[in-house]
């Protein structure tokens, strides 16, 4: 699929009867194949919800550094642009991710007319960098209800709960590898609130 900055590659999987859909992102140097990814899109089918996995065009192109945000953001904007007039016309969109693809979907939720985001350990502030300034903007600023699930030992912190925004922290680190039955009951449970 095109977009701004190169073709972005999108895994789609439909619900018999969709209701919802919802789209997500992956980390900064990992793909769709990611388990929490796999996971969430496993949980949102079932739930009645189709789902669309998205490869940024910087890594479609086999490149493993992620590309800067703003590039990210214009890619992520044009594939839901494309997928609302076309495979996901009509439904309600939740947008998110895990890592670097959270943010993207934070950033990006009221551009792409998102009515909920799904962050899957959202890195807050880079490990052992406490000089950098934290990325809880980017969560305050969705705008929508939001989900973060974080593992209890995640290097990049864990975010506070806001306004509209629902934390659950479980079993794990941040590649959310341990606890997969907390997060499926996390995921069904806010699934069925939000849409």
């Amino acid at each position: 699929m095109a977009t701004p900055h190169g073709p972005a590659r999108v895994h789609l999987r439909r619900a018999a009867t969709p209701r919802a859909a919802l789209m997500l992102g992956h980390g900064a140097g990992g793909g769709v194949s990611a388990k929490d990814l796999v996971l969430a899109a496993d949980v949102a089918v079932a739930a009645d919800l189709s789902v669309a996995l998205v490869e940024q065009p910087y890594r479609v192109a086999g490149r493993r550094a992620p590309a800067p945000a703003r590039q990210l953001d214009a890619a992520w904007t044009a594939v839901a642009a494309h997928l609302r007039e076309a495979d996901l016309a009509g439904l309600p969109l939740v947008v998110g991710g895990r890592s670097s693809g959270a943010r993207v979907a934070c950033r990006t939720a009221g551009a792409v007319g998102a009515v909920a985001v799904l962050c899957l350990a959202f890195p807050l502030r880079p490990p052992g960098k406490a000089d950098r300034p934290s990325r809880l903007p980017e969560l305050d600023g969705a705008g929508v209800p939001t989900l973060v699930v974080q593992g209890a030992r995640d290097p990049f912190g864990v975010p506070p709960r806001g306004p509209g925004r629902e934390v659950v922290v479980v079993e794990g680190d941040h590649s959310l590898a341990k606890d997969h039955a907390a997060i499926r009951a996390a995921l069904v449970r806010w699934l069925t609130e939000v849409v």
